[in-house]
């Protein structure tokens, strides 16, 4: 077996990295930067000052499977 694949590990550190230097780009070019703040489980604008402000909330909680069983 060829060792030509390329992991799921891989793959992820890759996106991770590519995500980071597109948020350095941005930072770079005095643009603000959009993130989600997993703790807060909210949307966040950074500014270049310093400054944050909530954009949006996480509209559904739980998985795909528990909410359909609520559902039905």
């Amino acid at each position: 077996m060829s060792s030509d694949y390329v992991t799921d590990e891989q793959v992820v550190k890759r996106a991770n990295a590519a995500v980071g230097l597109e948020i350095e780009k941005l930072k770079a070019m005095g643009a603000p930067v959009i993130i989600y703040d997993r703790k807060k489980q909210v949307v966040v604008r950074r500014n270049n000052d310093g400054t944050e402000t909530e954009v949006g909330k996480r509209l559904r909680k739980g998985n795909y499977s528990e909410r359909i069983e609520k559902e039905i």
